[in-house]
């Protein structure tokens, strides 16, 4: 798998070594082991019209990886067998696919529900109609980033300029529908913090502050907010080893583990497949370069989901996952 310098896989620790998330968990006597398999995960690629400082893929402009055809068929055809309640469409920016309609047209019919995650910069003008008004046509649920409420903090995290191009976008999706009550169109914004700091303990409060401000300030609604920390991987990790936060930051993680996160994480439940077709627990694992329960398996090698009680790589980035509410 080609990664550009910037994204070598390097172990994670700071000065001081982290206690490893396997003794963490075995401590507070949990494993971390497969449940029913509901979701399939798809990383279309790295391509992406930004470069987050938080992205744990250190996804880009400058990047090439994005799924081919042939993979693609691949991945419809191993759905088309193995029913799943959800299809996560992701990337990078998976707008930016060329393919991206052919994908929703296919997962479409193979779920109870298909999530496309946009960062509501990618498209712009008639491209970004065309493909919204697909979504809206097929019911295709969207998930959206929108890090900080604070037009500073979002543009130094993501670029100059993107806060308003998000909140302009988030206006015409509520023009269409979205994240309007009784529409059956769903929009769920996810937010990371900016900078080396974790979400407020409390989603709820995170949810009304969002809420309230959004529709004051600009009138726009949603159904969902989804307040994650930031996982210490990719273009992040680099950005706390090079500011000096890294071991900070660390410890963030650690003093934070909520032993009740870890029944529901969503890699219990989740299959990840990247654009070459080989599987992973998450798109976490996937960044990290940990092989589906520690054995590379391509999509095509697959005959039905993993097996119920089967194990899940882990490593220390599982930390981010488990911080207060977790990431579920």
């Amino acid at each position: 798998m080609y990664r550009r310098p910037e994204c070598a896989v390097q172990p994670l620790c700071g000065r001081d070594a982290t206690r490893p998330f396997g003794e963490t968990i075995a401590g507070h006597g949990l494993s971390l082991r497969r449940e029913k398999t509901t979701t399939l995960q798809v990383n279309v690629g790295l391509v992406c019209n930004l470069c987050c400082r938080h992205c744990h893929l250190c996804a880009g402009p400058s990047r090439r990886e994005t799924m081919n055809a042939e993979t693609l068929d691949q991945v419809l055809a191993y759905a088309a067998k193995n029913p799943f309640e959800t299809i996560d469409i992701t990337g990078g920016a998976p707008e930016l696919h060329t393919q991206i309609r052919e994908m929703i047209e296919g997962f479409v019919p193979l779920a109870t529900r298909v999530l496309l995650r946009t960062n509501l910069t990618a498209l712009r003008g008639e491209a970004w109609e065309r493909l919204t008004g697909l979504c809206r046509d097929r019911g295709v649920v969207l998930i959206a980033s929108l890090p900080s409420l604070n037009p500073k903090q979002t543009d130094a995290q993501r670029g100059e300029g993107v806060f308003q191009r998000t909140i302009s976008s988030l206006r015409r999706l509520n023009a269409i529908g979205y994240g309007i009550p009784d529409t059956g169109l769903e929009l769920d914004l996810v937010s990371n913090p900016p900078g080396a700091f974790l979400p407020p303990v409390s989603q709820a409060q995170a949810e009304k502050r969002f809420r309230d401000l959004l529709n004051k300030q600009w009138g726009i609604s949603f159904h969902q907010l989804y307040p994650f920390a930031n996982a210490p991987l990719g273009r992040f990790h680099r950005w706390l080893e090079q500011t000096g936060n890294l071991d900070g930051y660390l410890k963030k993680l650690t003093d934070r583990f909520n032993p009740g996160s870890v029944s529901s994480l969503m890699c219990r439940s989740l299959l990840s497949v990247d654009w070459e077709g080989y599987l992973h627990d998450c798109d976490f694992n996937l960044a990290r370069g940990l092989d589906l329960g520690g054995v590379r398996t391509h999509i095509s090698e697959m005959d039905g989901a993993p097996i119920d009680g089967s194990p899940i790589a882990i490593d220390n980035h599982c930390y981010a996952c488990t911080a207060g509410s977790g990431f579920t």
